[in-house]
């Protein structure tokens, strides 16, 4: 029961340090590229959003860094990736830059429209962090709270109206204001509001947005790229060694109730002359295809020994329970990529083949989810830092890969909305998305439920 316990201990805690550094470096990867591309980021945050956080906010970008209990995932709060534009923006941010700060019902009241409506802009103003919500402890109103609250507020800006979370921002110099000062608009209120657009993800153009989507996967690509590489460049890999001297035997199978130890050179199967591990490999296939007794001729100390393979009638055996001895080879930069970019043509074939329905259960029959991801990591962990680590780079692969399908909520489904908004030249409705999510989302919960279930069988069946 003890051995069972720190088993799914081990399991857990080293699957989540992999993920977690996977997610790191794939939100980091959109944070990144969001700030090199002028977007306001408000959050980067590892783990899944929780009102449970430890954080701490960047004096120079305004960014928000943290970390939450649910460390499986993560995210980067890049301004102006949700909500939908309103002709009323405008009017909108132009009261809460007079008044300094206001209540839903009163931007209600001045615009002529309900109360929701009111909130939805308001909301949709602190998602580009134009405004921020104004928590008012008389009416217990907490910062933790899921909803916002009933008032917003202007935030701060210097004399150039830049914020925290603008470029070149400077709180020191004469003519800035605080949070929930007024700071009417001198100018035209479109004019201040497409300024405000202009610093989100949403105000960006086709390319910028493209590339920052792209980022995360690049950057998950990138790091198994080179960990592969440099690593079987350094430290090398285990390949098994073409000849005909037998590595290890496994306990109890057909060689080892023969006689066949490690150290012997098979020089002969049922007569059939072998001098390598391949043609012994193709040689005993085609004796065990047969399903019959064969013999196997070692060389041991210098004498030949003809040694018997009982075959069980009716058996069906296709191995025997040998193993090639294994050498450390380190390859070349060009041949150590190559093998890299092999594993991730072969992930992207399986991925493009989850795409096909004539063949998504049969692929889905090879998939694991966070269990069998999380046992193999404290399989690789339980071998040493260096297959952690490479098992680290393959998972990142398969991470970026699969992002990178065109199915929303996933960056390539994103991306895919991107393009088709490009073609048509307008934006999509956020009801259409909003289907396109749901439907991306109930697929890839089958693909969980279908990978946890290959999961529980191998766990069950050993």
């Amino acid at each position: 029961m003890m051995d069972a316990v720190i088993s799914f201990a081990s399991a857990a805690f080293w699957g989540l340090v992999v993920l977690s550094i996977l997610v790191f470096v794939h939100e980091g990867g959109h944070y990144l590229a969001a700030r090199a591309c002028g977007m306001r980021t408000t959050e980067f945050f590892l783990g899944m959003p929780c009102h449970i956080k430890l954080s701490r906010k960047s004096k120079r970008h305004g960014t928000e860094f943290g970390v939450t209990p649910l460390l499986l995932g993560g995210y980067t709060k890049i301004c102006g990736m949700e909500g939908a534009e309103d002709e009323l923006l405008a009017p909108c941010l132009a009261l809460v830059q007079e008044r300094g700060r206001v209540s839903c019902a009163e931007v209600a009241s001045e615009l002529g429209i309900d109360v929701e409506r009111s909130r939805e802009l308001l909301a949709t103003l602190c998602d580009w962090a134009s405004i921020k919500p104004y928590y008012d402890p008389e009416q217990d109103e907490r910062e933790e709270q899921r909803d916002y609250p009933e008032t917003f507020e202007t935030v701060r800006r210097d004399k150039r109206l830049l914020t925290e979370f603008d470029r070149g921002h400077d709180f020191t110099e004469t003519g800035m204001t605080e949070a929930g000062s007024p700071r009417p608009i001198e100018g035209s209120a479109d004019d201040f509001l497409g300024s405000e657009r202009s610093k989100t993800f949403l105000g960006k153009g086709f390319l910028k947005r493209t590339a920052t989507l792209l980022a995360g996967p690049f950057v998950n690509i990138l790091l198994s790229l080179l960990i592969v590489t440099g690593g079987l460049c350094l430290v090398g890999t285990n390949v098994a060694k073409n000849t005909n001297t037998v590595g290890e035997v496994t306990e109890g199978s057909y060689a080892y109730e023969a006689g066949v130890r490690s150290g012997d050179t098979i020089v002969a199967v049922d007569g059939r002359g072998v001098s390598d591990w391949k043609g012994l490999v193709t040689t005993l296939r085609e004796v065990l295809s047969e399903g019959r007794d064969f013999t196997l001729t070692v060389e041991r100390d210098g004498r030949q020994i003809p040694l018997a393979v009982d075959i069980p009638d009716g058996t069906t055996a296709t191995r025997i329970g040998l193993t090639a001895q294994i050498e450390n080879v380190k390859l070349s930069p060009l041949k150590a990529a190559e093998y890299a970019l092999n594993y991730g043509r072969l992930v992207a074939q399986f991925a493009l083949r989850l795409l096909m329905p004539q063949h998504t259960i049969e692929t889905l029959q090879g998939t694991s989810s966070v269990v069998g991801i999380s046992a193999m990591a404290s399989e690789a962990a339980s071998q040493g830092a260096y297959p952690l680590i490479l098992f680290l780079a393959f998972v990142s692969m398969s991470l970026g890969i699969m992002n990178l399908l065109p199915i929303p909520p996933l960056d390539g489904g994103k991306i895919l909305i991107e393009v088709i908004q490009l073609a048509i030249r307008r934006p999509l409705s956020l009801r259409v998305q909003t289907v396109m999510s749901y439907i991306g989302i109930a697929f890839f919960v089958f693909i969980f439920v279908f990978a946890l279930r290959n999961d529980i069988v191998n766990i069950v069946m050993g």
